[in-house]
C-alpha cells in the first residue's frame, strides 16, 4: 500500500501578540552595528571625495607657524683672496728670460723677467732715426724763417732809405722854387720820386712781414712734425722699457704661467704677483639677498680659531651666476696675521631685525608660488590657502596675512601637489 505524505504535515497556529516584539528586539543590536559601520564608511569616502590625491607624510616637511624676532642676516663660508694680485702680460712678442720663480717675496721695482723682442728694438732705432731727420728739418726751417725776417728787414731799411733821400731832394726843389732858382717842373718831378720811394717803403714793409709769417708757419710746421716722432719715440721706448717686468709693489710672486727661455706671444701672461699686506674674503650670497647689499655695509669674520674681526662690504658683482652673487668683504681694522691665499673663513652680515613678527621657517614654497599660497595642514588633510609674505632670511619668512600663529604649513614637498587645493597626507 502507498503511503501518502500526511504524516510530514504539522499544524501551524497562529502566535500570540507578544512574539513579535521578542524577534525585533532580537536583530537591533546588529541594526545598530551595521549603521555605525556604514557611518564609517560614509566619512572614509567623504574624506577621500575631498582629498583627490594622497602622499606620503615623509615626503613633505611641515612646520608651525609662531611669532617672534626675525633677524636678517647672511651667514656664509668664504675664501681668502689678495685683494691686490695682479698678472704681468708680455707687451710683445719674444724669449722670456725669468728672474724669479714662484714664491719668491719680491721689492718694488725688482726685475722679474726680461723678454727680448728684437722687433720691437728695432722699431725703436728707425723711430729715433726719423726723429733725428725730422729735427734737423726743423731747425732748417727755423733757419730759413731768420734769413727771411733778416731779408725782409734789409729791403725795408732800403725802402726807407730811398724815401729819406726823396725827402731831402723835394725840400730842396721847394727852396729853389721859392726863390725863383727851380722851375716848377723840376718840382712836381721831385714830388713824384717821393711819393714812389713812400710806395716801394709800404710794399717792401709788406713783403718782408708776410715773407716772416710764412717762413715761420713752415718752421712750426716742421716742429709740430718733429713733436709728433718724437712722441713716437717715447710710446716704442716705453715699451722697450715694458719688456723688462718688474713688481708693481712688495709682495710674493704667486704662478708663473711661462717656461724659461722659450717664445711667448703679444699680450701672453708671463706671471702674478701677490700683496700679502692686504687680504679680502670672497663670499657667495643668494640672489635674493643681492638687493639688500650695500657697498659699506659692516659684516662680522671670524677665522679657524673662532676670533672675530670686524669688517666691510667692499664689492658686490652685478652678475648672478648659478643663482648666486659674489660679494667681496674687506677687514676694517686689522687682519689676521698670517692669511693665505683660498683659506677659510666664516663670514655674517646682519641686514636689520624685525621684532614680533608671524614667521615660519623658510623652504622651497616661498619660491614656488612667489609666497602667495601656502599648504595649511590640519589633521591628515593639506588645503591651499593664498597668503602674504614679507621679508624672509637664510632659514626664516615673515608671513605678513593668511596665517594665525600655531597653525602648520607644508613648507618642503609642496611641489608635489601641483594645483590641487586640498590633499590627503598619510
Amino acid at each position: 500500500m502507498i503511503r501518502d505524505t500526511s504524516a510530514q504535515d504539522q499544524i501551524v497556529s497562529s502566535a500570540p501578540a507578544g512574539a513579535t516584539r521578542v524577534n525585533w528586539q532580537r536583530y537591533r543590536w546588529p541594526a545598530l552595528g551595521a549603521i555605525v559601520l556604514l557611518a564609517g564608511i560614509g566619512w572614509a569616502v567623504h574624506a577621500w571625495s575631498n582629498a583627490s590625491r594622497s602622499f606620503d607624510s615623509s615626503r613633505v616637511r611641515i612646520a608651525e607657524v609662531k611669532r617672534g624676532d626675525l633677524v636678517r642676516d647672511i651667514a656664509a663660508d668664504g675664501r681668502v683672496i689678495a685683494a691686490n694680485s695682479p698678472i704681468l702680460y708680455a707687451i710683445s712678442a719674444g724669449t722670456v728670460d725669468l728672474k724669479v720663480v714662484a714664491g719668491d717675496v719680491v721689492k718694488k721695482g725688482q726685475e722679474l723677467a726680461v723678454i727680448d723682442s728684437p722687433e720691437l728694438r728695432s722699431k725703436l732705432a728707425q723711430e729715433q732715426a726719423t726723429l733725428a731727420g725730422l729735427e734737423a728739418e726743423a731747425s732748417r726751417a727755423a733757419l730759413d724763417a731768420t734769413l727771411a725776417r733778416a731779408t725782409g728787414a734789409k729791403l725795408s731799411d732800403q725802402a726807407g732809405l730811398v724815401r729819406t733821400a726823396a725827402e731831402r731832394d723835394l725840400q730842396r726843389y721847394q727852396r729853389g722854387f721859392d726863390g725863383g732858382a727851380v722851375p716848377q717842373v723840376d718840382l712836381a718831378k721831385a714830388q713824384d720820386e717821393l711819393k714812389k720811394a713812400q710806395i716801394e717803403l709800404q710794399h717792401a714793409q709788406q713783403d718782408a712781414s708776410l715773407q716772416s709769417q710764412g717762413a715761420s708757419l713752415d718752421a712750426r710746421n716742421k716742429r709740430l712734425m718733429a713733436d709728433r716722432q718724437e712722441a713716437v719715440v717715447a710710446e716704442v721706448k716705453r715699451q722697450v722699457d715694458a719688456l723688462t717686468l718688474r713688481a708693481p709693489f712688495d709682495g710674493q710672486v704667486g704662478q708663473v704661467q711661462a717656461t724659461q727661455h722659450t717664445q711667448v706671444a703679444a699680450n701672453a701672461p708671463i706671471l702674478g704677483v701677490v700683496d700679502l699686506s692686504r687680504f679680502e674674503i670672497e663670499i657667495k650670497v643668494p640672489e635674493s639677498f643681492a638687493r639688500d647689499l650695500a657697498l659699506g655695509m659692516p659684516a662680522q669674520l671670524t677665522s679657524g680659531s673662532g676670533q672675530p674681526f670686524p669688517g666691510e662690504i667692499a664689492a658686490v658683482s652685478p652678475e648672478v651666476v648659478n643663482g648666486e652673487v659674489v660679494a667681496r668683504l674687506r677687514f676694517s681694522d686689522k687682519q689676521p696675521p698670517g692669511l693665505r691665499q683660498s683659506q677659510r673663513m666664516s663670514a655674517r652680515i646682519l641686514l636689520d631685525t624685525r621684532n614680533n613678527v608671524l614667521k615660519v621657517e623658510r623652504g622651497p614654497f616661498v619660491e614656488q608660488s612667489g609666497g602667495r599660497y601656502a599648504y595649511v595642514v590640519s589633521g591628515g588633510t593639506a588645503v591651499r590657502r593664498p597668503i602674504q609674505t614679507g621679508v624672509s632670511s637664510l632659514g626664516e619668512v615673515e608671513i605678513v596675512s593668511g596665517l594665525q600663529p600655531g597653525e602648520k604649513i607644508v613648507v618642503s614637498g609642496a611641489d608635489l601637489f601641483g594645483d590641487i587645493e586640498r590633499v590627503s597626507i598619510n
